[in-house]
């Protein structure tokens, strides 16, 4: 599975940023409930040639309509800050759903 975050530095620890400011996406490999491989990339997320399984966002009202468009769907860290809250959160069914 894999999941993209939208993040302020290509780091581990980094914390997750809005889409419209964020400088990096951090690609996540999950596979059997545990974090494989964390990769950054800089610039905008549709130059990323692999599917996503799903989207974590930092607010429901950031700009969310491509993965909308392109039937990806779009969870919400609301209290969550960096990757590894998010990642916990992830897999105890923590996030909200965005919803059109």
């Amino acid at each position: 599975m894999l999941i993209l975050i939208p993040v302020k530095e290509k780091d581990e620890n980094s914390q997750i940023e809005h889409i419209l400011k964020n400088p990096f996406w951090a690609i996540i490999t999950l596979e059997e409930g545990k974090v494989q491989n964390i990769d950054f990339i800089e610039g905008d997320w549709q130059q990323i040639d692999e599917f996503f399984d799903v989207v974590v966002v930092k607010s429901k009202d950031d700009y969310v309509w491509p993965f909308f468009e392109q039937s990806i769907p779009v969870l919400e860290a609301t209290f969550q800050d960096n990757i590894e809250e998010i990642m916990e959160a992830f897999l105890f069914k923590e996030l909200y759903e965005v919803r059109m």
